[in-house]
């Protein structure tokens, strides 16, 4: 279902980039499917596709169809992984206008992923006097954001509905015996899903983190995890043919080359916030210890005419990985008599034709320019490919890290800014912290 063009980056490759590392990445591989070496308890997320719960994964597709029944918005509650991977999924094979389009399916909105009183606000006015559910994703229950806007969100829903109804609108996902969370769940009474103990957020889009609200949107879940699935028995075949091995070592060798940054480059827009996710997937997994590439994302041809100058000619610290989807449909390129734009030449010919002529042409540009590019080509967005290559980016993050010699599971470094927070907000226990940070102000 993938395919991987590593042609625009040989030239920038050791000859042996592969060979070389074949030891390291059946090591890799092997602490994956064992759940061994650094991280191996946040390792679930290898065997999902297959081994998830059955049991839940139904309990998930009557709730989205009670929602669809009950209510004509849900309000997603969460920040980081609790909401990146549905929100992406959402975007990519709905839309990005995918609340302003006619439908039979609820509106889905994003909340509690800031602290923005004015976005806050106008989500609220956004749903207005209509029905709606929520949906609250969170471990611990605690998280700043999150909690902030749960509590918002519960109260509205008490009072428009009562204490009854609201219980019947709100769906927690959490952890499966602790936090504030799961106890005010158990408390109340609301229907309740699970956050796996083996599975980190930024892995959690195939669990109910990201199924609820993905089904609620009208999405094939079946579909989605059956191309996960797909990409877990291919990928699972170890030697120097797997894409993913080969992508692992690829990145790599371009980090140890002096690379500091891999761009992850679509030409849909719909892929933006796919982008998003793969951002915080690499960010949070590769960053540490002074290791790892930086990950941003461009969105072309756009981005082309705001960026292509520094990518094109700026510092040589960057590589280029490209995703390109099949087009589902055409549109052919009219004739116009006066030919005023001088277009005439395309004339009959498809809008897809431009676009993949202009895609090869500014991947030709970039390695010209010392840009390496990675190019990955996919069949149309569907639900079959976007689970595969949902997978596919998890277990190449997993044998990266390890190739960086790092657990890629953990996110010690998350911990520094919230400790501020807290002190400078003054909560209970952080009084010394508090004193010496403003003393820093």
């Amino acid at each position: 279902m993938l395919t991987l063009n590593l042609t625009n980056a040989d030239s920038f490759l050791p000859q042996d980039y592969l060979t070389s590392r074949k030891p390291r990445l059946e090591q890799a591989a092997e602490m994956l499917a064992t759940h061994s070496g650094p991280g191996g308890d946040f390792t679930g997320w290898v065997t999902l596709p297959r081994d998830h719960d059955k049991e839940e994964f139904a309990r998930i597709q009557a709730a989205a169809r009670k929602i669809q029944k009950q209510s004509q918005v849900l309000v997603v509650i969460g920040i980081g992984g609790s909401y990146l991977g549905a929100r992406a999924v959402i975007e990519l094979l709905r839309s990005p206008h995918y609340n302003l389009k006619k439908k039979d399916t609820p509106d889905v909105f994003f909340t509690g992923n800031g602290l923005s009183t004015d976005a806050l606000l106008e989500t609220i006015s956004l749903i207005g006097d209509r029905d709606f559910s929520v949906n609250v994703i969170s471990k611990s229950g605690t998280t700043t954001e999150s909690a902030i806007a749960f509590r918002i969100f519960k109260g509205m829903l008490e009072e428009k509905y009562g204490k009854e109804g609201a219980r019947e609108r709100i769906y927690a996902t959490t952890d499966k015996s602790r936090g504030a969370l799961k106890g005010l769940a158990d408390a109340e009474g609301y229907e309740e899903f699970v956050v796996p103990d083996a599975i980190g957020g930024r892995y959690s889009v195939l669990t109910a983190v990201g199924l609820l609200p993905i089904a609620v949107a009208g999405i094939d879940i079946q579909a989605l995890m059956d191309g996960a699935a797909q990409a877990m028995t291919e990928l699972a075949v170890p030697g120097l043919d797997n894409p993913a091995w080969r992508y692992a070592a690829a990145r790599h060798a371009l980090h140890e080359s002096g690379k500091k940054v891999e761009m992850l480059a679509g030409y849909e827009p719909s892929f933006r916030f796919f982008a998003e996710w793969w951002k915080q997937l690499y960010g949070e997994s590769e960053g540490k210890e002074g290791k790892g590439l930086f990950p941003a994302s461009l969105e072309y041809t756009a981005d082309l005419h705001s960026m292509g100058q520094y990518i094109q000619e700026g510092q040589r610290l960057m590589c280029e990985t490209v995703v390109d989807f099949a087009p589902k449909g055409e549109f052919l390129i009219p004739n116009d008599p006066e030919n005023i734009d001088g277009l005439n030449f395309l004339a009959g010919k498809p809008l897809s034709f431009v676009a993949e002529k202009a895609m090869r042409g500014v991947m030709l540009a970039h390695v010209d320019g010392g840009v390496p590019n990675v190019l990955i080509q996919m069949p149309a967005i569907s639900e079959t490919s976007v689970g595969f290559l949902i997978y596919f980016f998890e277990y190449v993050c997993g044998l990266s890290g390890h190739l960086l010699e790092i657990n890629p599971f953990n996110q010690p470094g998350v911990e520094a800014y919230k400790s501020n927070m807290f002190a400078l907000l003054g909560k209970p226990g952080y009084e010394a912290r508090q004193a010496e940070l403003e003393a820093r102000l």
